[in-house]
């Protein structure tokens, strides 16, 4: 399918994360970009958590509530572009995440009670844009890792733009160091 482009860059063309993911996806053929902001994804309550979880039993698959997950699980690649809140991503992100979840697309457990990933992605790429440090609070890192080895996914791939929110704070030098780390990430693709 080539490279899926989760864009969770709520804030739109002004959003500084999403100035990573440009660097990173310029001149790149086969991107399909899902636009959370645009997507508006409601998280699932009992009645559609019901509904989906019977199409599932019955192995209908074919149902518009699946086309997310079957996207995501196609991908060659995907690039996540997300701004750092509240020691994470937005919750946008999250409520995806929970769309794109569908056993027997995404993953499946095995006779022996094992968790086992269908997708085809070889690594997803983490941006993101913080006002201060990340340092070891980077706990949308740490979920994206976890699901990814959930999904079968066996790369995650991380760059930072650090401290732009710190007074005084020289911001386009931060955003440079950034973009040369985003540029290695893609040069390694």
């Amino acid at each position: 399918m080539g490279i899926l482009f989760i864009n969770a860059c709520l804030r739109g063309e002004e959003s500084r994360t999403h100035e990573l993911c440009r660097t990173y996806l310029e001149d790149l053929p086969d991107v399909t970009e899902v636009d959370l902001s645009q997507l508006r994804l409601q998280p699932f309550y009992k009645d559609e958590v019901d509904r989906r979880a019977q199409l599932e039993l019955a192995g209908e698959y074919d149902d518009p509530i699946f086309n997310l997950a079957k996207q995501f699980a196609a991908a060659d690649e995907i690039v996540i572009g997300a701004p750092y809140w509240d020691l994470s991503f937005p919750a946008a992100l999250k409520v995806y995440i929970e769309h794109v979840s569908v056993m027997d697309v995404t993953f499946h457990y095995t006779e022996d009670s094992l968790c086992e990933g269908l997708c085809k992605a070889r690594h997803i790429t983490y941006l993101t844009t913080c006002g201060g440090k990340v340092g070891g609070a980077n706990l949308g890192y740490e979920y994206l890792c976890g699901i990814a080895r959930m999904f079968g996914i066996p790369e995650v791939r991380f760059a930072a733009a650090e401290d732009l929110d710190v007074v005084g704070a020289d911001i386009q030098a931060h955003m440079n160091r950034a973009k040369e780390q985003v540029l290695r990430l893609k040069a390694q693709r």
